[in-house]
């Protein structure tokens, strides 16, 4: 791998992981579209490793105040949402444990990919235009948590996108647009950091991988995910998720035309 396509593709995690269009979704289909040889999952989970680290430093402050408020117990604010945090995660992660071998082959074909993200173009624009708002994440209770989490497990096929189908399901539970980016964002934390640790033993072992443009990939993925993170926080706070919806259509459809001519 070069450094030009570690940095394009710690670009295309960066944006793809915070904003509703599927990161992986587009590490698959970047390379594909180039014809660059597929770097394979371990590479995606490392520049998983660079958005888990935009997280946690955007977020740290919530971090410390949620771990503070586990620790007390389910008697507090910020306890009941840390647990629910925990809880929200499990599915997501007993999923991509058992479908690891499916993810890394028969889920990583452009047209599957293009489908789901037509497909969830459209989830994402109907929950977006039916939801009314006026349920913040400080209120959020262990049923909405847990559905939110649940669905998290549908992002292990590439198109999906987990923070699309966690803020879709957010907002059909009623949350203001904000609220359902940031519980996304926390929620991201432990499911990044849970694949990230599967696969170190194996980066451990295989040594070679890590190497400049490796490194390169980490960077610009942590850098380019600050950004958004912060980019769409801001931006859902006055305007609504339809020009995702729209790049999702056009993306699907382009790569749909790509691979019938082909």
């Amino acid at each position: 791998m070069t450094i030009l396509q570690a940095i394009v593709l710690g670009l295309v995690q960066g944006l793809g992981e915070f904003l509703p269009i599927s990161s992986s979704a587009h590490l698959v289909l970047v390379p594909w579209l180039f014809k660059w040889q597929d770097p394979g999952l371990t590479f995606d989970i490392a520049l998983h490793l660079g958005t888990l680290i935009a997280v946690l430093i955007f977020f740290w402050q919530d971090w410390i105040r949620l771990l503070r408020g586990g620790v007390k117990g389910w008697n507090n604010k910020d306890g009941r949402l840390f647990w629910y945090l925990v809880l929200a995660t499990i599915p997501g992660g007993v999923i991509g444990i058992l479908l690891e071998d499916k993810a890394e082959t028969v889920f990583r074909t452009p047209l599957l990919t293009a489908l789901m993200l037509i497909l969830m173009g459209v989830v994402l624009y109907w929950a977006d235009r039916r939801s009314k708002g006026g349920l913040r994440i400080d209120h959020i209770d262990l049923r909405t948590s847990l559905l939110i989490g649940l669905s998290q497990a549908l992002a292990i096929i590439p198109g999906v996108s987990r923070s699309g189908i966690t803020m879709t399901t957010a907002l059909l539970s009623g949350m203001y647009r904000e609220d359902a980016a940031r519980f996304s964002f926390l929620l991201s934390t432990p499911i990044i950091m849970g694949a990230a640790l599967i696969k170190i033993p194996e980066l451990l072992h295989n040594t070679a991988m890590i190497n400049t443009a490796f490194l390169v990939g980490v960077l610009v993925s942590a850098l380019v995910g600050l950004a958004s993170i912060g980019f769409l926080l801001s931006y859902v706070q006055t305007k609504n998720f339809l020009p995702f919806a729209w790049y999702r259509f056009i993306l699907g459809a382009l790569v749909i035309i790509v691979v019938f001519l082909r």
